[in-house]
């Protein structure tokens, strides 16, 4: 968490949301209401959602509302919206993702924005968690776009160590509606509890992360986590409900939402 904000003043945080990941005439998520709340977005890029037009109009209002862009990088999954883990060699996954952050970053030149940073999607943001092959394809694509982009990943992360050692900077990312395990990793969605949706509870735990420093784990037991940004998936419920909650909650604790890569490469050491 960033103890002092951008001007020196109090405390701040990043809220970053998810988004792009329409598709065609299926619609996932108010993308447009969300750009209101949140300082950073992570915008698909085609392989797990989102077509170009889509992507686009997502990238357009980001710009239009000062939000930082994202890539939103994934597996080559588009059936499975990106949650499979795809078994492929390194280098076709830096392929696959320099061609994501390509396409994306050109889209964003048209509107005057730009890509700022990469987070990784669904089944290949928990495998480079641990998976140290998975995990260099990913730095060795974030490298070869250049010195401007950073990572945004789970804290602890092999990932995140990587690309660290690699002169990335990197990002530490907390989740509002996602519970986590006592070792700090994140409850598969195929196990019930691991998405949370009640607005009250959402909000609660991103307060007491913010001014505790630690969140409380799915088995009731209290873990420590470091995070720069806080998540609300725009697929989740209420997404844009929760986001609003969650961030007049932090005005009202003096806690201001400003995006982590929004003015520059600040280098930030896995914690």
């Amino acid at each position: 968490m960033t103890r002092t904000g951008m001007d020196g003043q109090g405390m701040g945080i990043d809220l970053n949301s998810d988004m792009g990941e329409s598709y065609g005439r299926w619609s996932l998520g108010d993308d447009r209401a969300l750009l209101g709340v949140v300082s950073s977005a992570n915008i698909a890029c085609g392989f797990h959602a989102g077509d170009p037009a889509g992507i686009l109009g997502t990238v357009t209002d980001a710009v239009r509302h000062g939000v930082t862009i994202g890539a939103h990088v994934s597996y080559n999954d588009l059936a499975g919206f990106g949650r499979r883990f795809v078994d492929e060699q390194p280098r076709d996954l830096t392929a696959e993702i320099i061609y994501q952050i390509g396409a994306l970053q050109a889209l964003a030149a048209t509107v005057g924005g730009s890509v700022r940073y990469v987070k990784p999607h669904g089944a290949l943001y928990n495998r480079i968690v641990d998976d140290r092959r998975h995990a260099a394809a990913v730095v060795d694509a974030i490298s070869a776009m250049g010195a401007s982009i950073g990572l945004l990943t789970l804290p602890g992360s092999v990932v995140g160590e990587m690309a660290d050692k690699a002169g990335i900077a990197v990002y530490r990312e907390a989740f509002a509606d996602r519970a986590y395990t006592p070792e700090g990793r994140l409850v598969p969605r195929t196990r019930p509890g691991a998405v949370i949706s009640d607005v009250d509870a959402v909000t609660a735990r991103v307060r007491d992360l913010v001014t505790t420093g630690h969140i409380t784990a799915i088995d009731g037991s209290r873990i420590a986590i470091e995070a720069d940004s806080v998540c609300v998936h725009a697929d989740s419920p209420g997404a844009l409900e929760m986001a609003g909650a969650i961030r007049r909650q932090l005005s009202d604790d003096g806690v201001t939402v400003t995006a982590f890569a929004g003015t520059g490469r600040v280098r930030r050491r896995q914690g």
